[in-house]
């Protein structure tokens, strides 16, 4: 069945086509980051889609209309075929995007992967000194890699763009990274606050900031904008507050199923990165189209419009713009998806942010707190 078989009143809102394919090509990663995206089972996800499957679902996710491809992981790089991947992806073009801790990169794969056809590459930092990037990385060497390739990056002709993932244990260096930024010439810089998904909501008592940190670090970033204007630098700081701190939730993902379509290292199609976590049966693209799981499976389906919202969302007069928030972190704090973002100060459940934030002040945990992302670990949650 196509999305053209089914009745418009049958589905649940007019669906657009997907715009951004993020692409995570597996779950192994050779660094052990305590914030992790991926999800804390990942041990459990053996199988990998092969290089042709890899293939035909950026081939379908394009002739739907996906104009962005990003590479994710885990960490892409240990993927072997990576360039393969890059070179179809400007074949059937795309713009895509390689994100990466840059473990695993080297000058000559900057130059194949420029050659193939890659368009912006994206390297993340745990910290602005090696002492402790190296320790929230779980390796010796990650920061002098990570220079060393920030630097290939840029003499390649890509522009950089650096990330960062700020939290309690690093948030007081925020002049040092904005300084370490500036000295490699970034062009853009994104200091993102610590979302709490995955390993990060396993680890959020000794990640999460107090408001002190975080307001010092706001004034920190608007001062140092302010010296690039004044200097003519055309560095870009992008600081992304952390949902725990705001009173209204993001339009997460831009609303369920509109424009984002994620693809898990085994095939799995998810509407967001971190919505394997839900109770909800997600297809599999080696089992269905790629077509027909974005306009017909229950999946995608699921919190599309707005006819599933309960109260406060149905009457509330900004649901077109917030969608309700984000369905994971609904889950994650009330173990009830369809409830509203907690996020919000609407919320029934708002409490259990505030309870947060408080604790967030008075809190004394340190590196040896932090539950590291690895094997070992998932495993040792999820053993039967």
């Amino acid at each position: 069945m196509t999305h053209r078989d089914i009745a418009p009143e049958q589905r649940s809102t007019e669906v657009g086509p997907p715009l951004w394919l993020l692409a995570e090509l597996t779950y192994r990663c050779p660094l052990q980051c305590p914030y992790c995206s991926n999800p804390l089972d990942f041990a459990h996800t053996q199988t990998e889609l092969s290089t042709e499957q890899w293939m035909e679902v950026l081939r379908q996710g394009r002739e739907m209309g996906a104009a962005q491809l990003g590479f994710s992981g885990g960490e892409p790089l240990v993927r072997q075929d990576l360039a393969e991947l890059i070179g179809e992806a400007r074949h059937l073009g795309y713009y895509s995007n390689l994100i990466t801790s840059g473990i695993g990169l080297t000058k000559a794969k900057v130059d194949t992967f420029l050659e193939a056809g890659l368009d912006h590459i994206q390297v993340s930092f745990q910290a602005s000194d090696s002492e402790l990037n190296n320790a929230l990385a779980g390796s010796r060497k990650a920061f002098e890699q990570k220079l060393a390739m920030a630097r290939a990056v840029k003499e390649a002709g890509y522009p950089m763009v650096l990330n960062f993932v700020i939290h309690r244990h690093n948030i007081h260096q925020m002049n040092d990274i904005i300084d370490l930024c500036d000295r490699l010439d970034a062009d853009y810089v994104e200091l993102a606050t610590c979302q709490y998904y995955g390993w990060a909501f396993r680890n959020r008592e000794a990640l999460m900031p107090s408001k002190t940190q975080l307001l010092t670090a706001e004034t920190a970033v608007k001062s140092y904008r302010e010296r690039l204007a004044a200097s003519g630098s055309r560095m870009k700081l992008i600081f992304v507050t952390p949902d725990y701190y705001e009173e209204r939730p993001k339009a997460c993902m831009n609303g369920w199923g509109s424009l984002f379509l994620t693809v898990a290292p085994d095939g799995t199609a998810l509407p967001c990165h971190s919505a394997r976590m839900l109770p909800i049966d997600f297809p599999n693209v080696c089992e269905t189209d790629l077509r027909t799981i974005w306009y017909d499976s229950p999946g995608f389906n699921h919190y599309r419009g707005d006819s599933w919202m309960p109260e406060p969302c149905r009457s509330c007069d900004e649901k077109a713009r917030d969608f309700g928030g984000c369905r994971c972190q609904a889950y994650l704090l009330t173990g009830n998806a369809d409830n509203a973002d907690p996020v919000c100060s609407k919320s029934p459940h708002h409490d259990r942010v505030l309870a947060a934030r408080r604790a967030a002040d008075h809190a004394t945990t340190g590196l040896e707190d932090l539950t590291y992302r690895n094997t070992e670990n998932s495993r040792l949650f999820f053993r039967s």
